[in-house]
């Protein structure tokens, strides 16, 4: 049975727990197979030799949940091509696609944790209430070690941008 963390976090002020491990920096990334669209999975692997800010939103029709992946998008075109920004949800991959053409977002690559929830378990941000990923930011070097984590404590937050995008540039 997968490590339980209650308390771990809050959703307005309730406690929520979260299913899985809490990764630290210099932990080996999991690996994970995501669903891209209905037919189409991506793995850790098809993103290899790049650096890879994860961001983890419970669902893209939320307010901070959309504000989040809308300022990941803007910040991954200073980015650069060694970079790659992966945006996580419980959202089915054709929601995932409506909602991006909807914000012109286009810089982000969205990856659903539908079919399985295996990302929100290995990662340690399954909500086990709801049945989604909780708000997260993880920073991956070109060899998938973790170089910088945020785990949200209140679901309702944004996380810290600037730092998450300062980790991505120290590896630059």
């Amino acid at each position: 049975m997968a490590q339980e963390r209650t308390g771990a976090a809050t959703f307005k002020g309730n406690p929520i727990t979260l299913i899985g491990p809490e990764l630290k920096v210099g932990d080996q990334a999991p690996d994970f197979t995501l669903s891209k669209n209905l037919v189409e999975d991506a793995s850790l692997k098809d993103f290899a030799g790049k650096i890879k800010l994860i961001s983890v939103v419970p669902s893209l029709d939320t307010g901070v949940c959309d504000a989040q992946t809308r300022r990941f998008n803007v910040e991954a075109g200073d980015l650069g091509d060694n970079v790659v920004v992966l945006t996580v949800s419980v959202d089915l991959p054709f929601a995932q696609a409506r909602w991006c053409g909807a914000a012109g977002v286009d810089r982000v690559v969205t990856l659903s944790d539908y079919k399985t929830r295996s990302f929100g378990e290995d990662y340690g941000v399954l909500i086990k209430e709801f049945q989604l990923d909780m708000r997260s930011i993880f920073v991956l070097d070109a060899e998938d070690r973790i170089t910088y984590v945020e785990y949200l404590p209140e679901m309702t937050d944004s996380p810290n941008f600037e730092q998450a995008v300062s980790a991505v540039k120290a590896l630059l």
